[in-house]
């Protein structure tokens, strides 16, 4: 799978919109996630009005990309209804990462902006997108046509030191 190995954190974006087919596509990959006991622990806010991404950008000293992003996921955990509760953030980053992977595979960049287990930013996230109700803030993933892409890091973060045959 090659998405994996061109894939790199995009942190400056074109004005482009994102198209809603391709966000459905991004949406279709994190579902696809593998998810313990089934539980599938995500619900997704799409941010695409300014307001909302300027918002968003200032929850962390972090997430400045989310204002430069046409369009910004928010990646938030169910808190009702999970069957495996301490699996969740294993699951939701799971679907972040798939979010990433089919990002570079359509070539849209992307960045991972983390949120939990930060309670402060959580609490910041949550009150930008209005407080929704039932879901904890997970992550951000600032998403849009590239200004530049960066090289990716691929096979060359390969460490065999770190590879221990048993």
């Amino acid at each position: 799978m090659n998405a994996i190995f061109k894939r790199s954190s995009v942190r400056q974006f074109t004005d482009e919109p994102v198209a809603i087919d391709d966000i459905e596509r991004l949406m279709r990959a994190a579902m696809a996630a593998p998810s313990a006991g089934n539980q599938q622990p995500w619900e997704f806010y799409i941010a695409r009005d300014e307001t909302t991404r300027m918002a968003l950008a200032a929850t962390s000293p972090y997430a400045a990309p989310a204002k430069l992003a046409p369009c910004v996921i928010v990646a938030c955990t169910r808190t009702d209804g999970l069957r495996f509760v301490p699996c969740a953030p294993l699951d939701m980053s799971a679907a972040v990462e798939n979010i990433l992977l089919e990002a570079a595979n359509i070539g849209l960049g992307a960045v991972w902006l983390g949120v939990a287990p930060d309670p402060h930013r959580m609490a910041a996230v949550a009150v930008a997108l209005g407080s929704p109700r039932g879901a904890e803030p997970f992550a951000l993933v600032a998403v849009g046509h590239p200004a530049h892409r960066p090289e990716p890091k691929g096979p060359s973060r390969y460490d065999e030191t770190r590879v221990h045959w048993i």
